[in-house]
C-alpha cells in the first residue's frame, strides 16, 4: 500500500525521481517497470505495471458508450521504467495534458500514485475543502 504525499521537482528533461520508500517497493513488486497514465481530475496516475494490467483488462472490456473514458485512459497510458537512479521520464505529452511544470506533488493512493502539479492540488484541495464533506462520508470519524 502505497501512502503519503512527497513534494518534488521535475527536471529540464521532465524526470521525476521516485521517493526511496517508494523506489524500493516498487522495485519490489514490479521491478520498477510503471505505468502512467492521465486522470480527468487533471492529475497522471502512476500505477505499478502488474497493477495497471488489471485495471487495462477491465477498461478494455468497457461497452462502446464508454469509448471516449477508454482514450482517456488506454490511450493516453504509457509505460516507463525506473531508471538506476530511481527516476522516470514523463512523456511531454503527459505533462503538457494535466500541467505539470517543475513542482510536482507525488500522492500514495493505495495500490497506485496520484502525479499533481503542486499549485494545482493546493487550490483543488482548497475548494473540497471549501465545498465541505461529501453526503457519502456523513459518518466517517477516526
Amino acid at each position: 500500500m502505497f501512502q503519503g504525499a512527497s513534494a518534488l521537482s521535475l527536471d529540464a528533461k521532465g524526470r521525476m525521481t521516485v521517493p526511496s520508500k517508494h523506489r524500493d517497493a516498487l522495485s519490489l513488486q514490479c521491478e520498477g517497470r510503471i505505468t502512467l497514465t492521465r486522470h480527468p481530475h487533471g492529475c497522471l496516475l502512476l500505477f505499478p505495471r502488474p497493477v495497471w494490467e488489471n485495471h487495462r483488462e477491465q477498461i478494455a472490456a468497457w461497452p462502446m458508450s464508454a469509448r471516449a473514458w477508454q482514450r482517456v485512459f488506454l490511450g493516453n497510458a504509457s509505460d516507463v521504467e525506473m531508471d538506476s537512479a530511481g527516476r522516470i521520464l514523463i512523456a511531454p505529452e503527459l505533462r503538457s495534458a494535466v500541467g505539470l511544470t517543475r513542482d510536482v506533488m507525488l500522492l500514495g493512493m493505495g495500490s497506485h500514485f496520484e502525479i499533481w502539479d503542486a499549485e494545482k492540488l493546493a487550490q483543488d484541495e482548497a475548494q473540497a475543502v471549501a465545498n465541505g464533506m461529501p453526503d457519502v462520508l456523513s459518518n466517517f470519524s477516526f
